[in-house]
């Protein structure tokens, strides 16, 4: 009778675990390999541990080839991923399709009101959230202060593009591999254009006039093009046209680079020293302008995550979004990786923290950076679209990519800044003439 008890006890326990595996909701995440999304997957076992009925699955993908294949994914209703991560340019244009579903339904203690307003704004459609903030970030200028003192130049805190020319000129030290100057070059939308957009901005150009006129023609493109690739060809690393955020990050942290300006996010992993090379030797300072231009060009982004209609799984969807996005998840971080590691630019509260505010000293400069960036004004010309580093239209996806792709290749060599120039006005002219703008 043992026996038979025995086989019965264990069959049973078969079963139990059967119908528990076959309970569970697995949910797909499409996300992209930065470093705050690296670290939420590692943290995600707190999620599962909690929530035993839900798994997960991660796509974990490169910038441009996350952005490809989610658009792809979505735009058809494939219904390859539960929770996506993207921007803000996607999320209004997405939401307007019927493509996300509202988060409109959080639990309480998510406290929506924390959301910076800035961002909240941005990720919402006639005040409904479609997509939680996971970071938020501006641009900004990082730069190394021991190289700054060793050249005998001095970054001011709103400096102009002169000054930066003349810093990165004077802390280029090629035969110790030190680059006065790194920027992106990697082509696509949001690589090399978001860069290149904005500083386009703060020479006082823009993408189209109020008759949605191609403008890279105009002497203020001209102009742009012409510094940027004077800085990346004389003071900047070799090979940068394959360079966007991540290679760029890479760089700073070993000490390759005198000066990066991009994303604020990357302020709390130059400054790690576990991470960074030169962790204790960083500056930040202002998103640069053209002198006579009243307009820093500093852009408004958030990596969020957001829960497309094609989704076979909402509720644990959405469950996960709220937890990855929440106080919950910062004070996690925190805990395991101290302050300075919390993903930056989403909550109020974290700006009001004392611990974050000692652990990060550049978080004042970061919450002032989102604050103070006009999507709806990007240029001192006036324009028919909104966006900072991106134009808010459907077509800016494709348009983007290609016009990066000119400019990278004028980068490389392969063409000159003129016909690079030329080719982006023609291609998107074209492009916005066959849309019917």
């Amino acid at each position: 009778m043992t026996n038979i008890r025995r086989a019965l006890m264990g069959a049973t326990a078969l079963c139990v675990s059967a119908l528990a595996a076959e309970a569970q909701t697995t949910i797909t995440i499409a996300t992209v390999n930065n470093g705050d999304m690296i670290r939420m997957q590692g943290l995600s076992n707190h999620f599962t541990d909690a929530h035993p009925d839900i798994a997960l699955e991660w796509v974990t993908l490169e910038e441009n080839v996350l952005r490809q294949r989610v658009t792809t994914d979505i735009a058809t209703q494939g219904g390859q991923y539960d929770v996506l991560t993207i921007g803000t340019y996607e999320v209004p244009i997405w939401a307007k399709q019927d493509w996300l579903l509202p988060l409109d339904d959080l639990p309480e203690e998510y406290n929506v009101d924390d959301l910076l307003p800035a961002v909240r704004e941005a990720l919402s459609v006639d005040g409904t959230l479609y997509a939680a903030p996971f970071y938020g970030e501006s641009a900004m200028v990082m730069y190394r202060t021991d190289l700054a003192e060793q050249a005998g130049v001095s970054i001011p805190e709103e400096p102009t593009w002169s000054d930066i020319m003349s810093a990165a000129e004077a802390m280029t030290d090629r035969e110790n591999e030190v680059y006065g100057i790194c920027l992106r070059g990697k082509p696509g939308w949001g690589e090399n254009m978001g860069f290149i957009t904005t500083m386009a901005n703060s020479y006082g150009a823009r993408w189209f006039d109020t008759e949605w006129n191609a403008q890279f023609d105009s002497p203020e493109w001209q102009e742009t093009m012409k510094d940027y690739l004077t800085m990346m060809n004389e003071y900047g690393p070799p090979g940068a046209s394959s360079n966007g955020f991540n290679e760029n990050l890479s760089l700073f942290q070993q000490g390759k680079c005198g000066m990066w300006i991009d994303a604020t996010v990357a302020a709390g992993f130059v400054t790690d020293p576990d991470e960074s090379t030169v962790a204790d030797s960083v500056g930040f300072a202002k998103f640069p302008n053209k002198e006579g231009v009243d307009n820093h060009g500093n852009w408004l982004w958030a990596w969020s995550l957001a829960v497309p209609s094609s989704t076979d799984a909402p509720d644990a969807a959405k469950e996960f979004v709220a937890w990855a996005t929440s106080q919950e998840y910062t004070q996690l971080v925190a805990q395991e990786e101290g302050w300075r590691a919390a993903p930056p630019g989403t909550r109020t509260s974290l700006y009001e923290n004392p611990e974050y505010q000692e652990a990060a000293p550049f978080a004042e400069m970061t919450l002032n950076a989102i604050q103070s960036a006009d999507t709806q004004n990007q240029s001192v010309q006036e324009t028919p679209y909104t966006g900072g580093q991106f134009v808010a239209i459907p077509e800016f996806q494709g348009i983007g990519t290609a016009v990066g792709q000119q400019f990278s290749a004028a980068l490389a060599g392969q063409v000159s800044a003129d016909q690079a120039l030329q080719s982006a006005q023609q291609l998107t002219q074209r492009e916005m003439d066959r849309a019917g703008y």
